[in-house]
């Protein structure tokens, strides 16, 4: 098998028919027969199941991994590198907004530059200006927090080396931040400016944007715990100096002190650094209490095709 193209389905009907004629046609130009449509059922409410199931009758190359459950984007992806069995792997999604004519670019980007990946960067981030800017400070911070440069308003579209693929399948974690591993497994690899259209609505809402910075800043650094420890000093050190400054001043003036608001606001700044504070390690004790259990980070319920 010499190619694999993986993909993942999650309200995905509207764009399937189109994508498996246009990655076949890219497919067949590229390695003739020799290849593998890996579509994975993220537990889409639509019926891409169904329509996914029916391309198999009709198409050998096809094949239909169907999860028990909505498990996650990163999580399903993943699932179909498992299930690849091509000399080179394309990952993209299914939603037409990355061009399933990009396998070709790549390859030849490949070919001509020796390399393990050639992934495909958005020479202008979609979305509006709030879309835009949340993501540039996203990097921003993550790189701040963990010392790794991500690549910037990388997608999902990307050509991958075998070795590549299963160097990346090594990483056992149950929470997973895709990109980040992406970069942590290392190779050459090389970005591709593309163009990625706005086809669909994103299925990524604000609460699960806030979860997944959670999630890369936790995955790969320790920074928030450390820097607790670093506030807690600094708080010590001020409490002491302030300690010795009212001493000192009982001892040689004697005047009685007011301030009781200055004095609840502080117990109450305290109170609630304490809280966050407890609730950050709480995070960490979430993650750690998460992989010590090595549930499967998706359960495979049939696989289709022929």
């Amino acid at each position: 098998m010499k190619l694999s193209i993986v993909a993942t389905l999650y309200h995905s009907a509207p764009y399937l028919a189109e994508f498996h004629r246009r990655a076949s046609e890219q497919a067949r130009e590229l390695v003739g027969e020799e290849f593998e449509i890996v579509l994975v059922n993220d537990g889409s409410p639509d019926d891409s199941l169904g329509l996914a199931v029916a391309l198999t009758e009709t198409d050998d190359h096809v094949v239909v991994v169907d999860l028990s459950r909505n498990f996650g984007h990163h999580k399903a992806m993943m699932t179909g590198l498992a299930q690849s069995r091509g000399e080179r792997v394309f990952l993209i999604d299914v939603d037409l907004e990355e061009e399933p004519e990009y396998l070709g670019i790549f390859a030849a980007q490949m070919q001509n530059e020796p390399c393990d990946v050639v992934y495909g960067v958005q020479a202008q981030r979609k979305g509006g200006w709030v879309e835009r800017w949340t993501g540039q400070w996203f990097y921003v911070l993550f790189r701040a927090t963990t010392g790794l440069a991500l690549p910037a308003n990388a997608v999902t579209a990307r050509l991958m080396t075998r070795r590549y693929v299963d160097a990346l399948l090594r990483h056992e974690e149950r929470e997973i931040f895709i990109n980040g591993l992406w970069y942590i497994t290392g190779f050459t690899q090389i970005p591709k400016p593309i163009n990625k259209h706005n086809t669909s609505t994103t299925t990524y809402s604000l609460r699960k944007k806030l979860s997944l910075f959670v999630d890369s800043i936790t995955s790969f650094s320790n920074a928030p715990l450390v820097g607790i420890f670093y506030t807690g000093l600094f708080i010590s050190l001020s409490s002491i100096i302030y300690t010795i400054y009212l001493i000192f001043r009982w001892l040689f003036f004697s005047r009685p002190l007011i301030g009781w608001t200055s004095v609840m606001s502080s117990i109450w700044l305290i109170g609630g650094l304490i809280i966050s504070f407890i609730g950050v390690v709480g995070i960490y004790l979430s993650k750690i209490f998460s992989e010590t259990k090595r549930r499967p980070y998706t359960i495979v319920r049939q696989i289709y095709g022929k």
